[in-house]
């Protein structure tokens, strides 16, 4: 899961080639380089702008930002980061010293300038020369939403909360429960009819569990909601029977961790974990063999590691990883297992920081044998929280040669996660898709139905109730039993000011969970 993204907007990391071939360093962590100006050319804003931004990320152009956000809260920030200081500011303002004392050492703020101040005015003229004065419109207009009756919405309360908190929902086929966690450091166990059965403490906010065959569920926590570099996450073994299981885990000091997988990624028949360290200025991207601390294999040093799922994508028998890294290098990259715990990785998608990439599925969506990639993007959550035509849902086709293509995209403001499934069950997939940071003021569509009508054209669809929260967490599956798959949604509310924002719109209602009941049957 991707909360908060400090590096989203920024400048500074080597960009990465789409498609290119790169070899995992497990030990050096990134410096970003600058080609030297040599003191007889007379580079432009744009030249300057190219150089120095492209030090770190994909080159933003001026119009993915209106002027105002680039020259007030941006470009500032990143005159920051190449040390280009005001007298008075402070770049580690508002920072607990416990942060300061871990981020200090990595030279996050230089102390010295990186650039001439005549080099820096000329890259701020630059952008407000070309930005334009308003954010521009989205790609497209949807000309028609409809009101969709296949869903029947519930609300659910787990507790008396004045807004709700959650951060994880996952479905155990097994029991047919449901975990809900919460940010106020608790994992809600709901039975079938969506009642609660059991309550579990934790040190720290749930955000990922898994539940293997015969042993104790294993339960992720964060450490920190809030953007942090402390170690203080954890994956451990869960009892919720009272009964002692095989093969119980209590692996701690872990660099925010927001997802993780199982697999045998050596083949020694023996499960490995791959844990995503979003981290904050800090993190990465890393196994243990067999659960073994001691044996940790690091595949990205980098922060911003926010979802890794596994599958053979060379078809040559030996599990491969993609990756979605969100932050400043906004990417989705393929680490193809080369044996004996090596790994080679290829960049398939890259993005402009400002992106925000949020979410991603493998799914094989046009039905060729070959996985393709529905993602979306909508993480506002920085120093540009404004609207962005370029948010939304997309869908890369696969071309079997693990090139992918874009081949459909749908705007949404402020876009968290998306799911394809066959909901209508008519023999195709259709999407479901919910907005988590928008900026409110169009709340009947923080939960879209896209149904798929064929050749990649989708009706769109709102749901009565949907308006109620803000939905950072969404889970499907046929929880009544009854053949079809049904959706629930987790809200999360982060300050009084969203709470009081959606008062002010006429919302009085902040169930914890939304139940939508498919009623295709």
């Amino acid at each position: 899961m991707k909360i908060i993204k400090i590096f989203a907007s920024l400048m500074g990391i080597l960009f990465l080639s789409i498609l290119s071939f790169k070899p995992v360093n497990k030990s050096t962590r990134y410096i970003p380089v600058y080609k030297p100006i040599s003191s007889d050319s007379i580079p432009s804003g744009k030249q300057l702008a190219n150089l120095y931004c492209q030090a770190c990320h994909l080159f933003p152009e001026p119009s993915l930002l209106d002027k105002e956000t680039w020259l007030n809260s941006v470009l500032p920030n990143m005159a920051l980061r190449l040390g280009i200081k005001e007298r008075g500011i402070d770049s580690y303002e508002g920072m607990p010293q416990e942060e300061i004392k871990i981020i200090r050492p990595l030279g996050v703020y230089p102390d010295e300038p990186m650039i001439s101040k005549e080099q820096w005015s000329k890259i701020v003229a630059y952008y407000e020369k070309e930005a334009p004065s308003q954010p521009l419109e989205q790609m497209f207009e949807v000309t028609s939403i409809n009101r969709s009756s296949l869903f029947k919405g519930k609300e659910i309360y787990i507790t008396e909360k004045v807004w709700p908190k959650t951060t994880l929902l996952k479905f155990d086929e097994s029991t047919s429960q449901l975990y809900v966690g919460d940010a106020e450091k608790s994992l809600y166990i709901l039975d079938a009819k969506m009642q609660l059965i059991s309550t579990i403490k934790t040190v720290s906010p749930p955000v990922d569990i898994d539940f293997p065959i015969n042993a104790a569920p294993r339960l992720l926590l964060i450490g920190s909601m809030a953007p942090s570099d402390q170690k203080l996450g954890s994956l451990i073994s869960i009892s919720t029977d009272n009964k002692i299981k095989k093969n119980k885990i209590n692996i701690k000091a872990l660099p925010r961790p927001v997802q993780f997988a199982v697999g045998d990624l050596n083949m020694d028949e023996k499960e490995d974990v791959i844990i995503c360290g979003f981290g904050n200025f800090s993190g990465k991207l890393f196994w243990y063999d067999s659960f073994d601390t001691s044996k940790e294999n690091i595949l990205k040093a980098l922060p911003g590691a926010r979802k890794v799922e596994i599958n053979d994508f060379n078809k040559d028998g030996k599990p491969d990883l993609i990756v979605l890294m969100a932050q400043a290098r906004e990417q989705l990259s393929v680490f193809y297992n080369l044996g004996e715990g090596q790994f080679e990785e290829k960049v398939i998608l890259s993005f402009p920081p400002v992106y925000g990439v949020s979410y991603f599925e493998l799914i094989d969506f046009n039905k060729d044998g070959y996985k393709d990639i529905l993602l979306t993007n909508g993480d506002n959550w920085d120093y540009s929280a404004i609207r962005k035509n370029y948010h939304g849902v997309r869908l890369f086709l696969n071309d079997g040669q693990d090139n992918f293509k874009k081949s459909f995209f749908y705007p949404i403001y402020g876009a968290s996660k998306a799911i394809a499934r066959d909901f209508d069950n008519d023999g195709d997939l259709d999407i479901a898709a919910i907005s988590f940071y928008s900026d409110l003021d169009n709340q009947e569509q923080s939960f879209i139905y896209l149904s798929n009508e064929g050749n990649m054209n989708f009706k769109t669809n709102i749901t009565l109730g949907a308006e109620t929260g803000k939905w950072l967490t969404m889970e499907a599956a046929d929880f009544d039993k009854d053949g079809d798959i049904d959706i629930v949604l987790g809200s999360y509310f982060q300050n009084f000011i969203e709470y009081r924002k959606l008062i002010a719109n006429g919302i009085t209602s902040f169930p914890q969970l939304l139940l939508l009941t498919n009623e295709s049957k």
